[in-house]
């Protein structure tokens, strides 16, 4: 095994405490950091809910930095099996910001989104979105 295979491999884990993710729609934050995975002991995969703190934020945006907010995980380095025996996986790690109840706070979703969200409740985030992977 390689140097670098190695360290590509460690990087493709869990979304745990403390991992940044990236902001894919238009609520104002650009990065947020993950408080807590709300299911699961080892951390968050794809569709699920995690607790967030915001780290950077567009000035005039619904949401402001420092903000504990709510967010699904839309796309995740880590690979996920498919029903068809394929697998999918995404160069970085993704969030859309809801709220309490599940509701996106943004109105646009940017980028691509897996329609394993279908399964997990969170069709509205797939209607928002522009292409379905």
């Amino acid at each position: 095994m390689t140097c670098g295979n190695y360290f590509s491999q460690q990087q493709r884990t869990f979304i745990q405490m403390r991992t940044v993710l990236k902001v894919v729609d238009n609520s104002g934050a650009k990065q947020v950091m993950c408080i807590q995975a709300l299911k699961g002991k080892k951390g968050a995969r794809l569709g699920d809910t995690i607790v967030a703190s915001v780290k950077e934020a567009h000035p005039n945006g619904k949401v402001k930095k420092g903000k504990v907010v709510y967010a699904v995980v839309v796309r995740a380095a880590m690979q996920k099996g498919r029903c068809d025996g394929s697998q999918v996986r995404f160069d970085d790690n993704a969030v859309v910001l809801v709220d309490k109840q599940g509701q996106p706070i943004g109105t646009r979703v940017f980028g691509s989104v897996p329609h394993e969200l279908r399964k997990k409740k969170h069709v509205k985030i797939l209607t928002l979105a522009g292409h379905i992977a």
